[in-house]
């Protein structure tokens, strides 16, 4: 427990006799006023340092390094976005690889030589130059040649992109380090698959269903980082790692979480000086939040939950006909669905 230098200091006088002057500013009083300080700045160090012991207290660098060393659990990087962007142009005109297209606030990079063939088009695979979900744009947002390239009239990505991911937060890494020993995993158990299965980058969460098939039959549902559903390349990822870790014997099967989408409708009394625009794109962002907190740990869409988050807003005075899929009342979700809000609309009353 940490004491401040007048407490040790007091202590100090307290063990020398009385009839020796201890009061301020006497030779006694001002010798050992230094050393009570040290003791003081060393208690404080102690406290510190068990604070360091405890795994909730750490973060950044601190936290790799305690959960790497008793679990060999490595913090998951950010990962560039990736896609295929289409190029018009004339015949001939090339398009070399560092080349750049660009979305209005990110830039991607060629990763293959290319040329326009006679049907005037060319496909070329780019990548972002930022690592992490920044370079998920939705589909016809890449249209632009930040230096021009002699030949070259347009481009596009025809599809959204989606697989880039942030690193791994101290709060997931956290929670997969608490996951690990609290879950022993031997033997290829169910807690040894979600462990292989949580370790590939770009997995934000995972289910497990033993026999589902039957005997000697495993089936892993997994979901992105951004808790939406997997691309086929991360499935990919997943089964090739459990194949490289599993026991020999079981058959896997891995698939992504099947979406499930709930529109959500209302109408709202807004408080002076909001417009129904800001509330909306806060409400949507509190909405994303409590869908990815739901994510494989509810059975269901609360309709309670999503009416407490339109009344939290700002702005938001009171709300009425609140409807999710149309009706007033919880949403279910299968086993293998996750939820997706993919229309979102208030209306001011």
């Amino acid at each position: 427990m940490f004491r401040s230098q007048e407490e040790i200091l007091q202590e100090m006088l307290e063990n020398i006799q009385n009839t020796i002057d201890k009061s301020q500013n006497s030779l006694v009083h001002d010798a050992l006023a230094p050393a009570a300080m040290e003791f003081a700045n060393f208690t404080l160090q102690l406290e510190e340092l068990k604070d360091k012991m405890d795994v909730e207290n750490l973060e950044g660098e601190e936290l790799e390094r305690y959960v790497n060393q008793r679990t060999g659990i490595v913090r998951k990087l950010a990962t560039k976005a990736t896609t295929t962007v289409l190029i018009a142009g004339q015949e001939g005109a090339r398009i070399s690889k560092g080349d750049l297209v660009a979305s209005d606030t990110i830039k991607f990079v060629s990763l293959e030589d290319r040329t326009i063939g006679s049907t005037g088009e060319a496909t070329v695979l780019v990548e972002c130059e930022v690592a992490g979900t920044i370079g998920n744009v939705p589909a016809g947002a890449i249209k632009y040649f930040p230096a021009s390239i002699p030949g070259l009239t347009s481009v596009t990505n025809l599809e959204p992109v989606v697989n880039g991911y942030d690193a791994e937060s101290d709060e997931e890494l956290r929670e997969r380090y608490y996951e690990r020993i609290r879950t022993p995993a031997t033997s290829g158990n169910k807690y040894h698959y979600l462990n292989w299965t949580k370790e590939v980058t770009g997995v934000g969460d995972a289910k497990v269903i033993p026999l589902w098939n039957g005997p000697g039959t495993v089936k892993v549902v997994i979901v992105d980082s951004n808790k939406n559903p997997a691309t086929e390349d991360l499935i990919t990822n997943v089964f090739q790692h459990i194949e490289e870790e599993r026991p020999i014997g079981a058959t896997v099967t891995v698939v992504s979480a099947v979406a499930k989408n709930v529109e959500i409708t209302a109408k709202v009394s807004l408080a002076e000086g909001y417009t129904i625009q800001l509330v909306l794109d806060k409400f949507k962002s509190d909405l994303e939040q409590y869908r990815k907190d739901v994510v494989f740990k509810d059975s269901y869409i609360s309709y309670a939950a999503i009416g407490n988050i339109l009344f939290t807003v700002d702005g938001v005075l009171d709300y009425t006909d609140l409807k999710l899929n149309g009706e007033m009342k919880n949403i279910a979700l299968g086993t293998e669905e996750i939820p997706i809000f993919d229309t979102v609309a208030l209306e001011v009353i």
